[in-house]
């Protein structure tokens, strides 16, 4: 007797399929064959739900934004964290690279292809859209901590998102890591400025970059 499900839990069959797949032989190396035999469904089956594999591919960029947005919304409420330390940890949330599983690394490398750049702007749209109300609420109790100061608080958390989503984004700019580091630490300290933050508060996200004291001992 042939099984038939709901289209959402197909669909979702066939997302979990790909992820997989895609994360064990890549994107170009996977075939819609190869997730046809996975799900075992039919050819058609599968594109009733999706038209292509790039189409699967946006479809699991869509699932990879709401997990992280969801994420990052999770831990930016739970008060029992400091804010300094909820900021950072809702902006580690948000990089894909830090999903455990599934095909998080495959994603990144397919989306920085220059033939996917409209999918590209779709992630960065999402971040920039996304995030800044997330930040803002934390920046919010942290003007109520007197940790910071700013009449414009939601104003401060775009033009954050929006600066380090362009230049630490990999595609836009070209930098070694001295000139990485360098502006990570120019980064943080106008970040500070504009949150009105005491000098060096916010030092602590360097760490999540990677960075070091460049500039430390001035």
């Amino acid at each position: 007797m042939r099984v038939v499900k709901k289209a959402e839990e197909r669909k979702n069959e066939i997302l979990d399929a790909a992820d997989e797949l895609f994360a064990q032989k890549g994107f170009d190396g996977t075939s819609t064959n190869d997730i046809l035999e996975k799900v075992g469904i039919a050819r058609g089956t599968l594109y009733h739900h999706f038209k292509s594999k790039e189409d699967i591919m946006d479809a699991l960029i869509d699932r990879y934004n709401v997990l992280l947005l969801d994420g990052a919304q999770d831990i930016a409420k739970d008060k029992s964290i400091p804010v300094i330390e909820r900021i950072v940890r809702v902006v580690m949330a948000l990089n894909i690279s830090n999903v455990e599983s599934g095909s998080s690394k495959e994603i990144m490398e397919h989306i920085h292809k220059p033939q996917n750049a409209l999918m590209h702007q779709k992630i960065q749209k999402v971040i920039v859209n996304g995030v800044p109300p997330i930040l803002t609420e934390i920046i919010r109790e942290g003007i109520e901590q007197g940790l910071f100061s700013t009449p414009f608080p939601y104003e401060c958390m775009e033009m954050v998102v929006i600066y380090a989503n362009a230049v630490f984004d990999g595609d836009m700019v070209t930098m070694t890591d001295e000139e990485r580091g360098s502006r990570m630490l120019a980064f943080v300290c106008n970040v500070e400025r504009l949150l009105g933050a005491e000098s060096g508060s916010l030092m602590a996200v360097m760490a999540m970059f990677g960075g070091g004291n460049e500039g430390g001992d001035e």
